[in-house]
């Protein structure tokens, strides 16, 4: 065999003579690739920076065997001709024993670089691993997570199975896949999730969210957050990747905050209770419930449990249909009736039902009716404050919107807690206007019968204020029968306080009267000492009028008026004038009273009219135009009977919000 015959062979060719594995040819394709080393020395020698010895020790096999040796794709470490640092490459070697021309035997070996396969075949393994890992981990990150992860082409068709999805929903895999899934979306979601999702394919969006309710396997709805994203490869989107997340309770919860914060901006200004109700369930409805009907308990205080309700309907709020029933309407509850129950107990009644079959006892008897025909649950909550149920509110949600649960409940409640100040002022009222309604009651005496004289009384509270303020008036006949006494009076104030301090000073002043018989001045004297001793920073005005009989036939009034409107005597012809005569400062001003008395004759067929200033006063009106209009009036009426001449003054002179007491005292004597 001739060595020159490998010179243009496109491979690597080497050949060592003799058990030194002397070097004796190397090629062109050789030299290029491991350099020109010099001819005649030993393989050792001539290859000192090769890194694997190993390889020497093949030589020495083969020439002594004979046997030939083939390595595939093995590294060698060197300092390569072409190569300015020493590297790693790759080469398949096939060694063999050969004889040459010249007889002499030796090892022929052939030499394959083939570096730049193995790169390649390693970088396949590399990557392939690695989407095999990526594989496994998400397969696992599927099983072992709760969220459900989906697969859909690039024009949105669903093409892979969701175990989650199936899970989840039920849906087995023929009714998921392509648009089966929107079939699993509530119904008042899909148009919404459809425009959106296809949107998102046309546009190629690179992030696709959105929110909405799911229907379950073992029933119901819940909200979930789906996520998702196009996969591209290059610039064409071959399948889009996204996730759904149970969100339920950060729903729930975003829910809370916003009607909580919705009720409070509707109720900031409100401090009635009716209109306060009324509010809350407005805000209700239709984030709660499809219905809402609110209910006062005007006699929360007054009434025994187990016994029929009275209630005043002041809100009836549907979702849809027509308008609820008008409000401040009055509802008479019988004892039987689920609304009573809930007052009585003072916790909720709550049902759930099949639609428009609600269970026996949950329907309003007597009144009307409050539960849609598909009504599925209904929640009747008592609105408790300290201990007395104030209010009543009935939630209902219809057809197949998910029934009140026990969240929507307590959500509920949190929002109705916000009428508890102004349904506790009002059962304060309430208990106000109880004392002072049993207090008025001990003081709204019977006129004296006085021969020849005829004595009406009136009282008519403040339409704002408690059943009795500060007003008050009294008549009465002195112990010798020889004269009557006439007062009507105002301490300062509209409330409990005040009317206890005018039961004190009416209570006294009749004492002082009896007492001893001096002129009324001196005794307005003596109580105004009494009130300034008494009770402290308290000021009052008065009207004390004593009928006397100078002579047979003829009668007199002597009159004291400590910062009171003056008396009006109305003769029967019905000439009317003011007696201005006898004032001074109201009591509790000064700290030396002086109060003076004045006399006036009281013609026979006259009237004689005492009254508080609620009678005259109007706002934004002068006093005079009210004294006016009370002289006018009291001219006009003076013919009618005394009874009907009080009636028909009151009904004239006081309007439907008059925002003070009145108290009058007439008296009209007989013609002679």
């Amino acid at each position: 065999m001739r060595l020159t015959m490998f010179d243009p062979a496109p491979i690597g060719v080497v050949f060592t003579r003799g058990p030194e594995h002397r070097l004796a040819y190397t090629n062109a394709v050789y030299r290029k690739t491991f350099g020109d080393r010099p001819l005649g020395r030993p393989l050792r020698r001539t290859f000192p920076d090769l890194a694997q010895s190993g390889y020497f020790d093949i030589f020495d096999r083969v020439l002594a065997t004979g046997e030939a040796e083939v390595l595939t794709a093995v590294p060698i470490d060197l300092d390569f001709a072409d190569s300015s640092r020493e590297e790693t490459r790759y080469f398949t070697f096939s060694v063999s024993r050969a004889t040459v021309s010249d007889g002499s035997r030796g090892v022929l070996g052939v030499v394959v670089e083939t570096t730049e396969q193995v790169t390649a075949a390693r970088r396949i393994r590399v990557l392939s691993e690695e989407r095999r890992r990526a594989l496994l981990r998400y397969r696992s990150l599927v099983r072992a997570g709760s969220e459900m992860v989906w697969v859909t082409g690039p024009e949105g068709g669903v093409t892979e199975p969701s175990p989650g999805w199936q899970r989840v929903t039920g849906q087995s895999w023929e009714e998921f896949r392509g648009d089966g899934w929107i079939d699993a979306i509530h119904p008042d979601d899909r148009a919404a999730v459809v425009e959106r999702w296809s949107r998102a394919l046309r546009e190629v969006q690179p992030r696709f969210t959105h929110a909405y309710r799911l229907r379950l396997a073992t029933g119901g709805y819940r909200h979930f957050a789906v996520d998702a994203a196009p996969v591209r490869d290059g610039d064409r989107v071959i399948e889009w990747i996204g996730t759904c997340r149970d969100v339920e309770q950060e729903w729930q919860d975003a829910r809370r905050e916003k009607l909580l914060a919705r009720a409070t901006a509707v109720t900031a200004d409100t401090a009635r209770p009716d209109e306060m109700l009324a509010a809350l369930t407005a805000v209700i409805v239709p984030e709660l419930a499809d219905s809402c009907t609110s209910y006062l308990l005007p006699q929360a205080l007054h009434r025994t449990p187990g016994t029929a309700l009275a209630a005043e309907r002041v809100a009836a709020v549907p979702r849809q249909g027509p308008p609820g029933p008008p409000p401040h309407h009055a509802e008479h509850l019988r004892p039987d009736s689920a609304l009573v129950r809930a007052a009585d107990r003072r916790r909720p009644v709550h049902a759930v039902f099949l639609p428009g079959s609600p269970p026996p006892g949950i329907t309003p008897t007597g009144t009307e009716p409050w539960l849609a025909p598909d009504a599925n649950s209904v929640v009747l909550l008592p609105v408790v404050v300290d201990g007395t149920t104030a209010a009543l509110v009935v939630a209902c949600v219809n057809g197949d919107r998910p029934p009140l649960g026990s969240s929507e409940i307590s959500l509920l409640q949190t929002l109705l807690e916000r009428a508890h100040t102004p349904l506790r002022n009002a059962l304060e009222y309430q208990r106000t206007r109880q004392v002072a309604l049993a207090l008025q009651h001990s003081l709204l005496t019977e006129p004296p019968d006085v021969p020849g004289l005829g004595i009406a009384v009136r009282y008519r509270p403040s339409s704002s204020a408690a059943e009795v303020g500060g007003d008050w008036y009294d008549s009465f006949m002195l112990r010798d029968d020889a004269a009557a006494v006439l007062t009507v009076g105002d301490v300062a104030g509209h409330d409990l306080p005040a009317a206890v301090t005018m039961s004190q000073l009416r209570n006294m002043l009749r004492g002082l009267a009896l007492d001893r018989e001096e002129p009324t001045g001196e005794i307005l004297r003596r109580l105004d000492a009494s009130v300034q001793t008494l009770y402290h920073e308290c000021t009052a005005t008065c009207v004390l009028a004593r009928i006397e009989r100078p002579a047979p036939g003829l009668l007199q009034l002597q009159y004291s008026a400590a910062g009171h409107p003056p008396p009006l005597l109305v003769e029967a012809d019905g000439t009317a004038h003011f007696l201005d005569e006898g004032r001074s400062p109201m009591l509790g001003l000064l700290p030396d009273p002086r109060h003076s008395t004045a006399v006036h004759p009281l013609p026979p067929g006259s009237t004689l009219l005492l009254y508080t200033d609620g009678l005259v006063e109007r706002r934004n009106e002068d006093l005079t135009d009210g004294l006016d209009r009370l002289r006018r009036h009291a001219s006009t009426a003076v013919r009618r009977p005394l009874e009907s001449f009080c009636d028909e003054l009151l009904a004239g002179m006081l309007t439907a919000d008059n925002d003070d007491d009145t108290a009058l005292v007439a008296l009209r004597l007989s013609v002679a």
